[in-house]
């Protein structure tokens, strides 16, 4: 019965051939790839499980966000920023600059469309990709369809899915707890003992913005973390280190980083956040864990307007106990402990990526698997290493799609020249 449920299921679905690669995401990355397999000639489709382009930016970040890097290191391929955009754009003028990216290429995402599972089809050699059609939100059954291709291109990218963690008492705790990607300013928390769980770029950056609505942070620092300045000796820290790269090793560029770091911040583990033992590129790039970029959050460290404790041992109501068994009054919780891939989720039949849901070859080399699948913004190193990926993606399959489309006309040629003598 099972077997005969599955088959009904299948003729119920609408299946859809596609005339070149299946992008799954609509995001950074989704779009680069578009964009410069369109430059090739190459058709496709996009699909996206939200109602808009870049989802992650337009419904999961806070208002005062703006890019942690100069806009040169953050445009997408083929088209720059506006020349009066500011160095570092905010979190609207980036989506403006989305959203005019996807109008020039002409790229046209399907909306409301989540894959469900997608497959390599030995027996077939193309890949079979199930979705449900309408909003996430919506309640009822969805239509399903099924897509079939040549070559799938996985762009959901490092960021889809929050990480909640798991911590004793919340569901005791009694007062307002948010992951951060509901964030959106401090207005509301106005006079609020806030507590903010996380001291990475998010969780600094959520306690600085709180501090200027007049709320009271309190930031749980439980690892180690890397904090540099955003700008150094008037120019941006990392504009500097990857000058820095074309002339010295790693590990000597990171002693350079910190060296000036603690000329500029001072001694941050007097402040209760320790340093870890790598340095900060060689930490991103062996374990994908980015510094902090600096934006006043220390200062307010430094004044007392942002208190640092050590972990969570658990929540009582309306109070947490530290690890240190202190007892703190807390009205609120807001969780910066990051996101996740969930490529697992839906992609089956292949260990291209690892148990994280990144690519077993690190980059430069992870953005190609076998049997015509790709990944696109699983570099850890933020938009420019997506670019560079969406670049070689379409460049390797813009080669193959020549291929076959001149195979294809001159065996139309020689048909037609066939059928003409007869």
């Amino acid at each position: 019965m099972a077997g005969l449920a599955e088959h009904e299921n299948l003729f119920k679905r609408r299946c859809k051939w596609v005339n070149g690669p299946l992008i799954v995401g609509a995001g950074p990355s989704g779009l680069a790839v578009a964009a410069c397999l369109k430059e090739h000639g190459v058709p496709f489709v996009i699909l996206e499980r939200s109602s808009c382009i870049a989802s992650l930016w337009q419904n999961r970040t806070y208002d005062r966000l703006k890019l942690h890097l100069p806009k040169q290191f953050c445009q997408l391929p083929k088209l720059p920023f506006p020349d009066d955009f500011p160095e570092y754009p905010s979190k609207n003028q980036f989506i403006d600059y989305l959203e005019s990216y996807a109008r020039h290429f002409q790229l046209n995402p399907q909306f409301d469309e989540t894959v469900l599972s997608a497959k390599y089809d030995s027996t077939c050699g193309m890949w079979r990709v199930r979705t449900a059609v309408g909003r996430r939100q919506a309640v009822g059954r969805k239509a399903e369809a099924e897509y079939i291709c040549q070559w799938l291109v996985v762009a959901t990218g490092e960021n889809a899915d929050c990480v909640i963690p798991e911590m004793e008492g919340l569901e005791k705790f009694g007062g307002w707890a948010i992951h951060s990607s509901d964030y959106r300013s401090g207005e509301a928390y106005r006079g609020k003992q806030v507590l903010v769980v996380g001291c990475g770029n998010s969780g600094m950056e959520v306690a600085f913005d709180l501090c200027h609505h007049n709320a009271f942070p309190t930031m749980v620092v439980r690892d180690s973390v890397h904090v540099l300045p955003r700008e150094t000796l008037g120019r941006s820290t990392f504009e500097l280190a990857v000058s820095l790269m074309k002339w010295l090793p790693l590990k000597m560029v990171d002693r350079v980083l910190l060296a000036l770091s603690w000329m500029t911040l001072g001694n941050i583990e007097k402040l209760g956040i320790k340093r870890p033992s790598q340095g900060p590129l060689e930490l991103k790039n062996t374990q994908g864990k980015t510094p902090v970029l600096d934006i006043g959050a220390l200062s307010k460290i430094k004044s007392g307007e942002i208190k640092v404790v050590p972990g969570i041992k658990r929540f009582l109501h309306g109070k947490a106990e530290l690890v240190d068994h202190t007892i703190i009054d807390v009205d609120s919780v807001i969780l910066a402990t990051g996101y996740r891939s969930n490529v697992h989720s839906w992609l089956q039949g292949t260990d291209f990526f690892n148990k994280d849901g990144f690519p077993r070859h690190p980059f430069p080399n992870g953005w190609k698997g076998s049997s015509g699948l790709y990944a696109v913004g699983f570099t850890r190193r933020g938009l420019s290493g997506a670019s560079l990926d969406a670049v070689k993606i379409a460049e390797d399959i813009g080669r193959v799609w020549k291929e076959e489309t001149r195979q294809a006309k001159h065996i139309i040629a020689c048909h037609r020249r066939c059928t003409s003598q007869n």
